[in-house]
């Protein structure tokens, strides 16, 4: 039977993602993001799945693995659904400057969109697939990642062990109104540590060397590097340093995100942020490299898959491109290694990454069906 026949509620999937959206979840806590996990393993548990908690690492939150067998041995391979539940938003956002509100089909919130409401969707759109045809012919893992908003760093390893296990990799992040996403640029993460010498900042002239200035010089030879249109980008988004107004600034430190379209623009990238030198003999530069996404470009297998999704789309009413974007996930790494991987398969909005991200709540059981059609064409295909 069809996956356009079964029914979904928008106002019954709306609730369940503003749930989750209200556990607050950012990368760097622990805490907040595993009451996330135990959300995850919570809804999961009722819809029978057997969970696999595996520990944090490096200070961030558990991965949870939720297997759907149905009889099938351990290493069968099967449906992965790849997704996080870390967000960007601190605590304290819902009580400020994004609470969890309802404006007509909107529907605001942290994480609402990236992507507690693409998982909770996959989630739900599977939840009701079973009701309706019980077993399925292949096994379906869901994989909930605690970092994903940093790069994955502690959890790149368990992303791919998994992958070589799937046979599709399904990614419910933001889904595009016009595209699906077969491909994903490669995102390199730097840090940059400049040393000065410290002196009374209320002198005028002195031995006193100013980390913070340098820094600055060294943020605008960066960012000069980018070529927009080429969506090549060198974007600085985090910088600290300095003590007191009145003592010259002996630290500085800066994040730097790098995004490469192609492998050339990725060495490019490497051999740039490599060869980067203090303008002033005097202060002291570092470039620590940190995670990479590697590029995931659309080989066969995700093409094929593509064509299968369309198919569903179209009889949904829906006319979908495709294309390789910016916006690195943790499909990457699954893209990247060959496995058939799609993108953007989560509920549709806007305001990714700011304090007006929102969904359309009207979307929700169109794109249910979707995810739910593309699962059951997958186990099909299998028969």
């Amino acid at each position: 039977m069809p996956a356009k026949n079964l029914v979904f509620d928008a106002e019954e999937i709306a609730a369940g993602i503003a749930a989750w959206a209200a556990i607050e979840s950012p990368s760097v806590d622990r805490d907040g993001v595993n009451r996330m996990m135990d959300a995850a393993a919570r809804l999961m548990a009722e819809m029978g799945a057997d969970l696999t908690r595996h520990p944090g690492q490096d200070g961030f939150a558990d991965v949870l693995q939720a297997d759907f067998r149905f009889g099938h041995p351990a290493a069968e391979p099967g449906i992965l659904v790849l997704g996080h539940l870390d967000t960007v938003h601190l605590i304290g956002t819902l009580d400020d400057e994004l609470p969890i509100t309802r404006d007509g089909d909107f529907l605001y919130g942290p994480g609402v969109l990236d992507m507690k409401g693409g998982m909770y969707l996959a989630c739900h759109a599977v939840q009701k697939l079973l009701e309706r045809d019980g077993a399925l012919t292949l096994p379906v893992r869901f994989l909930f990642i605690p970092d994903e908003e940093v790069g994955s760093p502690s959890t790149r390893a368990i992303i791919e062990d998994n992958a070589r296990w799937s046979r599709f990799v399904l990614v419910p992040e933001p889904g595009k109104e016009d595209r699906f996403v077969t491909g994903r640029h490669a995102f390199l993460r730097y840090k940059i540590h400049v040393f000065g010498k410290p002196a009374h900042a209320g002198v005028a002239t002195g031995v006193g060397r100013s980390a913070i200035s340098v820094m600055a010089k060294l943020i605008n030879e960066i960012e000069a590097f980018s070529e927009v249109e080429r969506e090549v980008t060198y974007r600085v988004g985090n910088v600290a340093g300095g003590t007191f107004v009145n003592v010259v600034p002996t630290e500085c430190h800066a994040e730097v995100l790098c995004v490469a379209p192609t492998p050339e623009d990725f060495d490019a990238i490497q051999a740039r942020m490599a060869s980067i030198e203090s303008p002033d003999e005097d202060v002291r530069v570092e470039i620590e490299a940190g995670p990479v996404r590697p590029l995931f470009r659309a080989h066969e297998g995700t093409m094929e898959l593509l064509e299968v999704a369309q198919r569903i789309a179209r009889d949904l009413g829906l006319e979908l491109g495709h294309g390789q974007l910016g916006g690195g996930s943790d499909g990457n790494f699954t893209g990247a290694l060959g496995v058939p991987t799609l993108d953007g398969l989560g509920v549709v909005g806007s305001g990714v990454h700011t304090k007006a991200e929102r969904l359309i709540v009207s979307e929700l059981p169109r794109r249910a069906q979707l995810f739910a059609g593309l699962v059951t064409a997958l186990c099909e295909g299998n028969r």
